[in-house]
């Protein structure tokens, strides 16, 4: 098989699909999404055991044990891509909204319109929910979709895509809206990321840092995205003991391996030492590896020494690193120093340095007496996300549907002449 020659066909098609997308209206799209999760609750048993072949490859080919997690499927992630579909059927459709307008002394009448971007590109590791997620929020913001899952998940990946395709030929829908690239080979996401900017507009990468990485750099194409999720959780000198122990708790061990996970623990000097050796007691039971710095370990024994690069670091794991810190400016310039804009979390009792935290910091998500693990589409109300991008220009936090539209301006005249 020539690849560039199959992924210039899978881009053809997919700009032609986007053309037939953008007089599909809101009901016709409702009615294919609502066929897709019945189907994918109807085939629930078939997902299941492709699934389980995967898994078994991938144990044979001694894929790392994160990954595995984040590939696997069981009846209560098929019940979060059931949520997923029925929450972006319950959205309204973003495209062809006016955002604003207004009218010009000379008689002019602007308007900002939304409108999809197009093709969209998508690469991601494991996690075969992401195959289900971005080709439903594409079809509905009006975006033709080109998915590249990992060799992981391939055949998850496959089923699922198939199921999508079938209810958009049911409703006489091109099914080139979503295309799944079959091959594993490597070097199609070398094309892809090289060759094909005549045919996709933007490329989402997700997955690890090393994916995301390799995106940025050989990427001709603009990209929405993030390279790593180092997440911190302050606890401020002023605070609620048990709020503070179940957040920082379900902050980092909920799930370990997702780019929401706490990785940094930064604690107020004056906070009680009995409820920091609860604290990390509490994660130290589950399995969690304490890094700590010198005085944190001088006063919970039962920790690793941190090092400079800890402070750097997403691990992605059953690990945190836990630091003392003077104050909130002093938590805000660790984070600064070595944040990567994703998600931070503050927890405390005092509005103004929850207002001092949240303004002086300039993290895509700032969460205030909350978990950091709720920075996710789904949960943000957006039916799912493609990706959570931390660029400073938008799109920021979550990807959802709103956020893989752009605008156009339509100007409305009786015959005015610029002078």
């Amino acid at each position: 098989m020539n690849n560039l020659k199959y992924l210039i066909n899978l881009g053809q098609k997919a700009k032609v699909a986007s053309s037939f997308l953008s007089n599909l209206s809101e009901k016709k799209k409702n009615e294919a999404l609502n066929l897709f999760k019945n189907k994918i609750k109807s085939h629930t048993n078939y997902i299941l055991k492709e699934n389980s072949k995967d898994l078994y490859n991938a144990k044979k080919l001694k894929i790392k044990e994160n990954i595995l997690e984040r590939t696997e499927l069981n009846s209560n992630k098929i019940k979060g891509i059931l949520n997923s579909i029925e929450e972006v059927i319950s959205l309204k459709d973003p495209t062809n909204k006016v955002l604003s307008s207004w009218k010009r002394p000379n008689g002019l009448k602007i308007k900002r319109v939304s409108m999809p971007i197009g093709v969209i590109g998508v690469i991601y590791e494991a996690r075969p929910n992401v195959t289900s997620d971005v080709a439903t929020l594409c079809f509905k913001s009006g975006n033709s979709a080109i998915l590249k899952g990992g060799k992981e998940a391939i055949l998850s990946n496959i089923a699922i895509s198939n199921l999508f395709r079938d209810c958009l030929k049911n409703k006489k829908i091109n099914p080139d809206c979503a295309q799944l690239i079959k091959s594993t080979d490597r070097v199609m996401v070398d094309i892809l990321l090289s060759k094909m900017s005549d045919y996709i507009d933007i490329i989402i990468p997700r997955g690890g840092k090393g994916l995301v990485k390799k995106v940025l750099e050989l990427s001709k194409i603009p990209t929405i995205g993030h390279l790593e999720g180092l997440c911190h959780v302050y606890l401020d000198e002023k605070y609620n003991f048990e709020l503070a122990n179940s957040v920082i708790f379900n902050s980092k061990m909920r799930r370990t391996s997702i780019c929401g996970a706490a990785e940094t623990l930064l604690i107020n000097k004056k906070v009680n030492k009995n409820h920091i050796i609860s604290i990390l007691d509490k994660l130290s039971r589950s399995g969690c590896e304490i890094i700590a710095e010198q005085e944190i370990k001088k006063i919970y024994p039962n920790s690793k020494l941190a090092k400079e690069k800890d402070w750097a670091t997403e691990y992605l794991d059953a690990k945190i690193s836990v630091k003392f810190v003077k104050d909130v400016d002093a938590a805000i310039h660790h984070i600064k120093k070595y944040g990567t804009n994703h998600t931070e979390s503050i927890i405390s009792t005092n509005k103004k340095n929850i207002n001092k935290f949240s303004n002086e910091l300039s993290s895509s998500i700032i969460m205030q007496n909350t978990s950091t693990q709720f920075a996710d589409g789904y949960e943000f109300g957006l039916g799912s996300e493609v990706g959570i991008s931390t660029n400073k220009m938008p799109p920021r936090g979550p990807v959802g549907l709103e956020q893989l539209t752009t605008y156009k301006y339509i100007v409305e005249g009786k015959g005015q002449l610029r002078p």
